[in-house]
């Protein structure tokens, strides 16, 4: 089953939340009172560890309610990140779970201190956790990637981090039957590494994403050379991504012929867009710029003097034309902002004045003196 709308994935990821925070609940609820029976302290943490299992599913219900709506003025490129601030959170916990099994671990193993927890109520509760656990992890993990989202990822982690504190508990009660009291810490050490680990990708990849971290080098080729196959695109730069939750957002510089019209380069610019949207399906906005020359990284840009627009180049042409062709007759300025000039394509109606080699020249010679002007081009336009 896919899930596009906003609202379907915040409904799925309420739902696999709910239902893993009931389990949480019940087995937390069956772990305390068996281990207190039991007397086994082992058994009574791990119930303990189950009960912040849920108060995370809380924090993900609430994380997710924000983080799968439409964007606003306020938030323009979506909530996403609210789902990356989540999982930071996770990750975080898990880390901190983790941390906290190895030190209680390490202090046993120490102390040669066997948590005894005799009879089967104790065995059954644990296998019964870890058989829990386990299907709630694999149901969540199957949703998470369906959805794409870290968030519920992570707390599908944080299920298995509990089936294995479990295990722990059940390898405990096994090994003190057997007469090996020192397997439950040993056992518990290894268990609180691999939630770490766990922990640490989870938050680690969160952390990048927030601080603005590029896209993987691959990829980010691929979108080039993507780009650089539609026709009429002269080169890329300056192209950036950034993740926004689970979606990508990507800012371009595409280079056209300087002689296109304003609207022939902004529908190649279309082109690009589409044909990027239909290869990598989790883009969620791309904003694209179009260049008539490479001015890569804002460098040329920065380094030169501000060209004039229109009006200032209008009015002193006109001036410094005024006597060479006949009043009114310069229909049309035509501008190129390129390599640091404005080079002018001059259309001159062809009923009101004949082109002549001496014209032309007079024109370019009177704006010999203007170090923005570039090439002057003189077209008689078909009245």
């Amino acid at each position: 089953m896919t899930y596009s709308t906003p609202a379907e994935k915040t409904r799925a990821a309420h739902r696999v939340t709910l239902i893993g925070m009931i389990l949480d609940i019940a087995l937390g609820l069956l772990k305390i009172i068996v281990g207190v029976l039991a007397q086994s302290h082992a058994l009574v943490a791990d119930g303990i560890h189950s009960f912040t299992d849920a108060g995370t599913d809380i924090l993900v219900i609430v994380i997710t309610r924000y983080s799968h709506q439409k964007p606003d003025r306020e938030h323009p490129y979506g909530h996403g990140k609210f789902e990356t601030l989540g999982t930071v959170v996770l990750g975080s916990m898990l880390i901190a779970v983790a941390g906290a099994m190895a030190y209680d671990s390490i202090l046993r193993l120490w102390e040669k201190d066997a948590q005894v927890a005799p009879g089967w109520p104790a065995l059954l509760a644990a296998s019964l956790s870890i058989a829990g656990k386990e299907w709630i992890y694999r149901y969540t993990l199957d949703i998470g990637k369906k959805l794409r989202s870290d968030l519920i990822i992570a707390n599908a982690w944080h299920s298995r981090s509990d089936a294995l504190s479990s295990v722990v508990v059940l390898i405990a009660l096994l090994g003190v039957i057997a007469g090996f009291p020192w397997v439950d810490a040993l056992a518990a050490i290894i268990v609180a590494i691999l939630i770490g680990k766990i922990g640490i990708e989870l938050a680690g990849k969160s952390v990048k994403e927030l601080v603005e971290t590029a896209l993987p080098e691959d990829q980010v080729h691929a979108i080039r050379e993507l780009a650089l196959s539609v026709e009429g695109v002269r080169g890329v730069h300056d192209l950036r991504g950034r993740y926004v939750g689970p979606d990508i957002v990507i800012d371009l510089h595409l280079q056209v012929d300087s002689s296109l019209s304003v609207s022939e380069g902004h529908y190649i610019g279309v082109h690009v867009a589409r044909k990027i949207r239909a290869k990598f399906e989790h883009i969620s906005d791309i904003t694209y710029h179009i260049d008539t020359e490479n001015d890569a990284n804002g460098k040329k840009r920065a380094g030169s003097p501000l060209l004039p627009l229109r009006q200032d180049v209008t009015e002193t042409l006109q001036r410094r034309w005024r006597g060479l062709t006949p009043e009114g007759s310069i229909k049309r300025l035509i501008l190129h902002y390129i390599n640091g000039q404005v080079h002018v394509e001059v259309m001159i109606a062809g009923n009101e004045c004949r082109l002549s080699q001496e014209i032309v020249k007079s024109m370019r010679e009177s704006t010999a003196d203007l170090t923005w002007l570039g090439d002057i081009k003189v077209w008689r336009e078909a009245p």
